[in-house]
């Protein structure tokens, strides 16, 4: 098996999720468990959790890895071998990716700046890298691995060819990423070119689960908004 189709087997996938949401949920718990504000999607997650009676500290993170597990148990036979060489792979794809959202970011904050507008990043906070780790996780797998794969679906029951129903779909999906952000308690005051640009990182995570995998849109997404929310903002 190649590498580029090994990045997309679950097995890799599982291996490389899991360090993340161990980083994540015992960071969380750790820091201030409960009192700790999490992003709009994992806050979403464990609302519908707890409302059928889960935990919601522990369903979440354990819903995922089942999942990835029940897929990696049906498809074991054609696993990667090199495992580890796969996910260290995956990590510097991610973060290729990361960098190269990151400097497409600054190039659309430059032509905006050129129109009187200050692209505003959040500044850094003391649990702000937790955080984003989270955003990272949870909304890849609402916006990408449950709303897209949903509506690729449902497209293609109305008899949609497979590439004009996975263009709608990559659209919606990133339509509703860009407004989930403005959205809940925690959401930020509407501001259209903020929207713009979250709409095409939208876009740009749509097309890497669909061409690199869950696990590397996962990476890529973290590392991103480390990035600019923490690192960048620290300098």
């Amino acid at each position: 098996m190649s590498y580029f189709a090994a990045t997309r087997h679950p097995w890799a996938c599982l291996v490389f999720l899991l360090p993340l949401l161990a980083t994540y949920e015992l960071g969380v718990a750790w820091i201030g468990g409960q009192a700790i504000p999490r992003n709009g999607a994992d806050t979403w997650l464990r609302w519908a959790l707890e409302r059928y009676g889960f935990n919601q500290l522990l369903a979440a993170p354990l819903l995922i890895v089942s999942l990835f597990t029940l897929r990696t148990l049906w498809s074991w036979k054609d696993r990667p071998g090199s495992i580890l060489g796969v996910v260290f792979g995956m990590l510097v794809e991610s973060l290729a990716y990361a960098v190269l959202l990151w400097m497409i970011s600054r190039n659309f904050a430059m032509l905006l700046d050129q129109a009187g507008i200050t692209l505003q990043v959040p500044g850094p906070q003391s649990v702000a890298a937790i955080t984003y780790v989270g955003a990272g996780i949870y909304e890849e797998v609402l916006f990408r691995l449950v709303l897209f794969s949903v509506l690729v679906f449902v497209f293609r029951l109305t008899l949609l060819a497979t590439p004009m129903a996975v263009l709608l779909a990559s659209v919606l999906a990133a339509l509703a990423f860009a407004a989930a952000h403005h959205i809940g308690p925690y959401g930020e005051a509407m501001n259209s070119q903020i929207f713009l640009f979250r709409f095409c990182a939208g876009l740009f995570f749509t097309a890497l689960y669909v061409f690199r995998g869950f696990g590397i849109a996962v990476g890529a997404h973290a590392a991103y908004d480390v990035l600019a929310g923490v690192v960048v903002a620290q300098t």
